[in-house]
């Protein structure tokens, strides 16, 4: 015969024991859920961060931004590189200890152009808005930094994004500092929409945690279609409609997986790029 108090113990476990296998199945959905989030927003980021940003979405060395790996059933049949072969010459390796200090003229207008294997993309960047991110491209620019380099991902499903700005290459590289978070709510950004043409920076914002804000380093993504996004990254430009028909072309290309994020078929390397003021 179970006295009382065996009773009320056995109860006890067993209670303790349903709360244990609750938490544990919590935490997996949360994993997942996360492992979803990092996979379509993961704005991949700037690994001298220790940054999807990012990330964008990180830099991004932290892995909450890295998108989740795809392993096709099937190798995906790859579209023809409608781009052309890179210039010669190498990446810089570059790192630099802190921010730049802000040079450029707040009530200036600035434009950045990427000469690209697959064309020319002109951004016309909001210096009254975003100021110090502005004026890190000027200093980044100005010193070579972004030429030569690949843009490493290309997102076809859930959100439409080229991005760029890691001379690695794969996701994780950065300039060795972070820039602020500016203009979040931007009247553009309505609805959670980031709209096409809009150029943002990628970072390693967590929306679940609400960790990794102001982690904003060189890399940055271009809008070539309207895409559902928090208003997390800050949006510094605009692409010209000439840059347009540029990012319209490597997206109809595809990208690496077949399932809507990874490398682009087509070599999108930035020949050069410059920074002027208009």
């Amino acid at each position: 015969m179970v006295s009382q108090e065996q009773r009320r113990r056995q109860l006890a476990r067993e209670k303790f024991l349903r709360q244990q296998q609750r938490r544990t199945a919590a935490r997996r959905k949360a994993r997942a859920r996360n492992a979803v989030i990092a996979s379509v927003l993961g704005v991949i980021l700037i690994g001298s961060v220790a940054l999807y940003t990012t990330g964008v979405l990180k830099d991004d060395g932290k892995k909450e931004n890295a998108s989740a790996e795809v392993t096709p059933s099937a190798s995906p049949s790859k579209a023809p590189d409608p781009c052309e072969k890179p210039a010669e010459g190498k990446v810089k390796e570059l790192t630099f200890k802190k921010e730049p200090d802000v040079t450029v003229d707040k009530s200036a207008k600035y434009t950045m152009d990427l000469q690209t294997t697959c064309g020319d993309i002109s951004i016309a960047m909001d210096t009254a808005k975003t100021p110090r991110t502005v004026n890190s491209f000027d200093f980044l620019v100005n010193k070579g930094y972004l030429d030569h380099t690949k843009c490493h991902r290309l997102t076809t499903a859930g959100i439409y994004v080229l991005q760029c700005g890691d001379p690695q290459g794969t996701g994780m590289g950065g300039p060795g500092y972070t820039i602020p978070d500016e203009n979040l709510k931007d009247k553009s950004l309505k609805g959670g929409v980031y709209p096409a043409g809009t150029v943002a920076m990628a970072n390693q914002y967590n929306a679940q945690t609400k960790e990794g804000r102001n982690s904003g380093g060189s890399q940055f993504f271009l809008v070539y279609q309207d895409s559902q996004l928090p208003p997390d990254y800050t949006p510094f430009g605009t692409i010209s409609a000439s840059g347009m028909k540029v990012l319209e072309k490597i997206a109809k290309a595809g990208e690496s997986t077949g399932q809507g994020d990874g490398t682009p078929n087509a070599t999108v390397v930035i020949n050069k790029a410059t920074v002027k003021e208009s």
